[in-house]
């Protein structure tokens, strides 16, 4: 976590596949990730269509063309864990994932893997568990597994060079 936490910056494309059991075909994406520590996070998305969501001091910003949504974190709570769980890994920040999950740590620098399980009962009974995968100071996926069979796989990487 202290090596997650001396990472500042970090700009690198993604690709999202979410997997839904009443969908023939799984529901793919992909884009840029912007991260600015320890609590601004910000995924374009390029494909299948453009929109934008802004993590900034606690308020999540969705734009998709002229329509813009904000929602403070702290009035969704059902949403917070999501977001939470790739923003305080990105900012090292171990307090806030165990306030929110059991943490699980396996592997070394060169491959790790942080098993989140959510701590809220409320949360647990449709999450089943979030995967975050990664090397050194970087995450390279992030699996997010529902209890109803649904999961989704957000796979980051390649840097963008500035």
């Amino acid at each position: 976590m202290r090596l997650l936490a001396t990472r500042r910056h970090g700009h690198v494309r993604f690709e999202e596949v979410h997997q839904i059991a009443m969908l023939e075909r799984p529901l793919e994406s992909s884009g840029e990730l912007v991260y600015e520590a320890p609590d601004h996070l910000e995924e374009r998305t390029l494909a299948p269509r453009v929109e934008t969501l802004v993590l900034d001091h606690g308020v999540l910003t969705a734009r998709r063309g002229s329509r813009t949504t904000t929602l403070p974190l702290r009035e969704y709570p059902q949403v917070a864990p999501f977001v939470e769980s790739i923003r305080a890994t990105l900012a090292g920040d171990r307090a806030a994932l165990e306030r929110l999950f059991r943490v699980r740590f396996t592997g070394d620098l060169a491959h790790w893997t942080l098993r989140l399980t959510p701590a809220d009962s409320t949360l647990a009974r449709a999450v089943k568990d979030i995967r975050i995968e990664g090397a050194r100071e970087a995450i390279r996926t992030v699996e997010i597994r529902q209890n109803d069979g649904d999961r989704s796989v957000l796979t980051i990487g390649p840097e963008i060079p500035p």
